[in-house]
């Protein structure tokens, strides 16, 4: 059996950003540009999901499945612009859910955020 590789420890937050199991990569929590319009902080999520992915030499491409996190779930077609920009035509199946984000800066704040899972073998 493979080890378990855990990476992106946070222990404030009791959590890490990327685990390696066997051949897969589990990735949670990918936000950023919290504050900026929805593009941005698709993008943003979608660039610390980069920034994950690489500590494995893994890209976006790589991207098998996403649960993707909504304050407003009609803001999918932004998401599905930038997912058409960014992932090169491999792309992951996904789910799309609308959330009250528990987050810093309220209704103002968090927009959108990704979890995903990463096949590395």
């Amino acid at each position: 059996m493979s080890e378990i590789i855990r990476k992106d420890v946070n222990e404030e937050w009791a959590h890490s950003g990327i685990i390696k199991a066997g051949d897969y990569c589990f990735l949670n929590y990918c936000a950023g540009n919290v504050g900026g319009t929805i593009e941005e902080q698709i993008n943003g999520a979608f660039d610390e999901m980069e920034k994950r992915l690489k500590i494995f030499d893994l890209t976006l491409e790589n991207v098998v499945q996403m649960d993707c996190l909504f304050r407003d779930i009609w803001n999918i077609p932004v998401m599905e612009k930038i997912i058409k920009e960014r992932f090169n035509g491999k792309y992951p199946v996904r789910k799309s859910i609308q959330t009250e984000f528990a987050h810093v800066g309220g209704p103002d704040g968090l927009l959108f955020q990704v979890d995903g899972v990463a096949y590395c073998g």
